[in-house]
């Protein structure tokens, strides 16, 4: 006796041929189709137990047809298959109630595996279908096998208040894939709410999280509300939470456990309604072992651990995140650039120490500072080398330093027709000129980060934000 009965639908007969057969040999009853209108009849006169479906087909787009499967046949597991293999097809899929998603090509031992699950699990068992959303402007981009199980596991995260630990190195995109998973999620309509544990003093992060009451410390001259108060309804993330002081960790801890929480100097307790994502960039068992972070938190915080690959893992991915961050640019103001294929091969053979956002501050180092459109090998070359400063070469001194800024902003503006970036740009430019200023005044202090915040006029704190935002490798020299 069959052990279920399988409907696929795929306009490629060579798919379905490889379906049959791999379905046929593991024990199911299979009927296939090459368009939409079949499959629907099929699933009209109640026909099957499982739908394999590709999401383009000639007659009718899976994603425009799901709906009336699922209104008809709430408890018919479905599963799309497309070799748009992008964030918004795994979003897609999960918002239409589709049981999973396979990129093409996929692999049949895992098909046949999901296949298998979705029989076996309870027939009531009914994915929720929300309505659709403008999925424009989603910031996670890949083609890569590594992005398509990121793509799939935050699909399948989206309705759910599990907590997710989020591990990578830095600039790999962390806060994107909490904010996908808030944006997309149940909890849409709440906000995102994003504190970063490294940025915030540590006598102050309690504070910060959880707010504090009038007279609480000095200073404290009126109330003040905390992150977990905004984060109400929404999400909360907790960016570095290797960072956390050991007594907010406790105070977390007992939010995880109880929901709830007291203000600093306060005495009512506070019900929590929050869903918390943390990520960090450091291995938190090493951190357990060392005595500085707990162990039972670790627990409750990594209830699905997510890591995100760093970008040398995944170099397949460089040229759509390139014209990706081109678009962006293009968006912002900036020339159109193109990229020919001996620059992207090169692109693609770097090691990328300071993963996408290393790509993404290059990217729009391009599109402003070379008038040429189409990037070629000679220009990334010159971009991608970097020199590495030695004790015997003199650092620049504060004179060099403000013409190093110099250059660089007249290089930004020589980029414009008219001599002047359009209306709006000026974080851009900020953000074009900081790197190689912070590098400059790192390189004239000698690596000292006390004397760079100085002849910068910056907190040390924000200075050591920076250094770790924008990946600057600081090396100290002596003299």
């Amino acid at each position: 006796m069959p052990a279920g009965s399988i409907l696929v639908a795929d306009d490629d007969a060579a798919i379905r041929t490889v379906l049959n057969q791999a379905l046929s040999r593991a024990g199911y009853e299979v009927r296939s189709t090459g368009n939409a209108a079949t499959l629907w009849r099929w699933v009209s006169q109640g026909d099957g137990d499982l739908v394999i479906t590709d999401v383009v087909m000639p007659d009718e787009n899976a994603f425009d047809l799901l709906p009336r499967i699922k209104k008809l046949r709430p408890n018919l597991p479905v599963l799309v298959m497309s070799a748009q293999n992008t964030f918004m097809t795994a979003i897609r899929a999960s918002e239409r109630g589709a049981y999973e998603y396979l990129p093409k090509p996929f692999d049949l031992k895992e098909l046949i595996a999901i296949v298998g699950r979705a029989l076996s699990e309870p027939k009531e068992r009914s994915r929720a279908v929300n309505k659709p959303e403008d999925l424009e402007g989603i910031p996670l981009v890949g083609r890569s096998p590594a992005m398509q199980e990121i793509y799939r596991l935050v699909a399948r995260l989206m309705q759910t208040d599990l907590t997710v630990m989020i591990s990578g190195e830095s600039g790999t995109g962390k806060e994107l894939v909490a904010k996908a998973l808030h944006d997309y999620g149940k909890r849409r309509s709440g906000q995102f709410v994003a504190i970063n544990m490294a940025a915030i003093p540590r006598d102050l992060i309690e504070s910060e999280l959880f707010g504090h009451e009038k007279g609480a410390f000095t200073g404290a001259n009126t109330r003040s509300s905390g992150r977990f108060e905004q984060a109400e309804g929404g999400t909360l993330f907790l960016d570095e939470i290797g960072d956390m002081p050991m007594e907010a960790q406790t105070r977390l801890l007992r939010v995880l456990q109880q929901g709830e929480y007291t203000t600093v100097g306060g005495r009512t307790a506070i019900k929590s309604d929050v869903r918390i994502i943390a990520a960090t960039n450091k291995d938190l068992r090493i951190l357990i072992q060392q005595g500085l972070f707990r162990e039972d938190l670790f627990f409750r915080l990594n209830v699905v651990p997510l890591r995100l690959p760093p970008l040398r893992e995944r170099t397949e991915d460089v040229p759509d995140l390139i014209r990706h961050f081109f678009t962006q640019a293009e968006r912002e103001g900036l020339p159109q650039k193109q990229i020919d294929q001996a620059a992207l091969d090169r692109l693609k053979r770097y090691r990328w120490p300071g993963n996408v956002r290393e790509l993404e501050n290059l990217a729009r180092r391009l599109a402003a500072l070379y008038p040429q459109e189409t990037i070629t090998p000679a220009v990334i070359d010159a971009e991608l080398a970097q020199p590495v400063p030695v004790a015997s070469e003199p650092a620049p001194s504060e004179d060099n330093l403000m013409a190093a800024v110099e250059r660089n902003l007249t290089k930004y503006f020589a980029s414009f027709d008219n001599g002047l970036p359009p209306p709006g740009l000026y974080h851009r430019v900020l953000r074009e000129v900081e790197y190689p200023l912070l590098s400059a005044a790192l390189a004239a202090s000698r690596g000292n980060q006390i004397r760079a915040a100085d002849l910068l006029g910056l907190n040390r704190n924000t200075l050591r934000k920076k250094i770790r935002d924008l990946d600057i490798q600081v090396i100290r020299t002596s003299g």
